[in-house]
């Protein structure tokens, strides 16, 4: 019956004069056409397109039938195959261009989740055909298909792991191997374009092996192609950890090969890599909030491409040597703060590798005090405390601190001193703060070394930095427990500074400024203390004594709190563990408390 009704309406056309076909000849034709394939008569439908008296129908309708034909396709077994294929091959070749990527364009975007791949596959080659043939406006038709290929690219997971990426489980491997066939012709005419304007080549553009007039002016090519590296950068590429390409008898996996195609194409357009990365800081006195600019260069997709370039080594050789590790560490900051604001664990490992590696260029106690100046000098270690204390993933909060270190030591002495004191006013993390006031004492300890003399962590200079270090923030109430790390890091200091620097000596300048301290630190700890002690010694007895039930919730009188985080209902027996544990550690305070004011020759003695 559809064989008839295409029959029919093939032959009836056949007399229309200047293709004035009707609506209703365009439907019957299309759904006649659509349901010949899909009923299996493929070979008669063939016969029908091949006829010559059929060329100016098939040329106006035949695209419709590109549905069918896709679907048949995309089966792989089907014995219609190379009918189908014969079908597509000859309406590729009749049919108008533009209705031609129109259909196909639809076909790709309607693909179903587990067809999105093997639709690429089938379809790149007749996009790239189908391209050809549109004269001027190739570039901005090149534009929308990259965009429709990129919106599908992103509904494809990213592999977790490296055995995850060679078994290709979700088909990501592949789409991004289509797309990097795909782009290279028109890479290799942007390349032209782009020498031809520098004098640097003929005046034909190479296409697919032939030469052919320039069709499309110089930069529009280029800019439908930095649109798409840019977008490719940003997804999928943020979201992929490219596997090492350390052994070279493994193959390289395909998404490194897809990344390193896409930052040699930038190259070939015309693009500076090195320029791309500082973009940040070169463009500085750019208006903020310049759509255009920030349209063209994302600041995503630029952050995606230093960490390819410093952490993966992508086109190393495109990279001049020429420039000090300290300006690629200045211009990487920018993209560093960016990744690190994220949420996604996978941006915050990028941006912590990439602060790393820029970071190991750097000779230790090299960068200077004027660096501080610059915002993101303070703004990023400030990130960092955040993933130090706030992040889930553990081996982050662990490389946090690493590259925290890092940081510390690549300043020079007075840099240091600077950096720890405002780190120790922002931080405002008890956790951080103990961290801070050990790197202080590790530099006080550096410093008394006679080698290692220096004005910033002893005398007058190291005196401020002390009664910053040397302080409760809420006096004789403060909360012990929540301050745990950092009284106690104070504590030590204090013990290590009596220990070390000698009373006749004083170059710390510690013995001159006990009276102070003692009226500022040591008495509030004392009174403190034993506020403390005695409060949890009281409701440990009365816990202890009360017959309440070991059940979560009955009779909770008392809770504790971490922070500002009040801990679930505990049984009797978790309790007076607690209560156990929290005496312990007033214990160990008092007992560091009671050996500093031996050692200064006070006879202040907790009770």
């Amino acid at each position: 019956m559809a064989l008839e009704q295409l029959s029919d309406v093939v032959r009836r056309c056949q007399a229309v004069q200047d293709d004035d076909y009707t609506t209703e000849d365009y439907d019957v034709f299309m759904i006649a056409g659509q349901t010949c394939i899909e009923e299996g008569n493929s070979a008669q439908v063939l016969r029908i397109v091949m006829d010559d008296k059929h060329n100016n129908i098939v040329k106006c309708m035949g695209w419709n039938l590109l549905p069918p034909l896709i679907k048949v396709l995309l089966k792989k077994e089907d014995k219609n195959i190379p009918h189908c294929l014969a079908i597509l091959k000859h309406l590729l070749e009749v049919c108008n261009p533009k209705e031609l990527l129109l259909g196909l364009l639809e076909q790709v975007d309607e693909a179903r989740p587990e067809n999105i791949t093997d639709t690429a596959l089938l379809l790149w080659r007749p996009l790239q055909d189908v391209l050809g043939r549109l004269g001027s406006r190739r570039a901005s038709s090149l534009g929308t298909v990259l965009s429709t290929l990129l919106e599908q690219v992103v509904k494809l997971p990213v592999p977790g792991t490296k055995e995850q990426e060679e078994d290709d489980d979700f088909s990501l491997c592949r789409y991004c191997t289509v797309l990097r066939d795909f782009i290279g012709p028109f890479v290799h005419e942007a390349g032209q374009n782009v020498l031809r304007s520098r004098g640097e080549a003929p005046g034909a553009a190479v296409v697919d092996g032939e030469d052919k007039p320039l069709p499309v002016k110089e930069d529009e090519l280029k800019t439908q192609l930095l649109r798409f590296c840019m977008k490719s950068l940003s997804e999928p590429l943020m979201g992929v950890v490219l596997a090492d390409a350390d052994n070279t008898k493994e193959a390289v996996s395909p998404l490194r090969a897809f990344a390193e195609e896409i930052l040699i194409s930038l190259t070939q357009i015309g693009e500076s890599l090195h320029n791309l990365v500082f973009r940040p800081v070169l463009k500085r006195r750019v208006v903020p909030g310049d759509t255009e600019e920030e349209a063209r260069y994302p600041k995503v997709s630029l952050a995606s491409l230093a960490y390819l370039q410093f952490v993966n080594h992508l086109a190393a050789d495109s990279f001049p040597a020429v420039f000090s590790p300290v300006f690629l560490l200045r211009c990487n900051m920018e993209h560093i703060s960016l990744l690190l604001s994220s949420t996604e664990e996978t941006w915050i490992q990028k941006g912590l590798e990439l602060y790393q590696q820029s970071l190991l260029r750097v000779e230790d106690a090299s960068l200077s005090v004027n660096l501080l100046d610059i915002k993101l000098f303070i703004s990023v270690p400030q990130k960092l405390f955040k993933i130090m204390t706030l992040c889930p993933a553990g081996h982050l909060r662990t490389k946090g601190l690493q590259v925290l270190q890092l940081s510390i030591d690549k300043f020079d002495t007075g840099a240091k001193y600077n950096f720890l004191q405002s780190m120790l006013k922002i931080s405002n993390n008890p956790g951080v703060e103990g961290y801070i006031i050990k790197n202080i004492k590790n530099q006080i300890h550096y410093s008394l070394k006679p080698e290692n003399s220096n004005m910033w962590f002893q005398g007058p200079y190291l005196l401020p930095l002390l009664r910053q270090v040397l302080s409760l923030p809420e006096g004789s109430e403060t909360d012990l427990l929540h301050y745990l790390d950092r009284v106690m890091e104070s504590l030590n200091l204090l013990r290590y500074l009596v220990i070390k620097d000698k009373e006749p000596e004083n170059r710390t300048g510690i013995w001159t400024e006990l009276l102070k301290i003692e009226e500022t630190f040591l008495k509030p700890l004392r009174v403190g203390l034993n506020m403390s002690i005695a409060q949890y010694d009281m409701e440990l007895r009365k816990n202890m004594d009360s017959k309440e039930t070991n059940i979560p919730g009955e009779n909770s009188a008392f809770s504790v709190s971490v922070g500002e985080e009040k801990l679930p209902n505990m049984t009797k027996d978790t309790k007076i563990e607690a209560l156990h544990s929290a005496l312990d550690t007033f214990d160990m305070m008092k007992s560091v408390l009671v050996r500093i004011e031996e050692l200064i020759g006070k006879d202040h003695s907790c009770p």
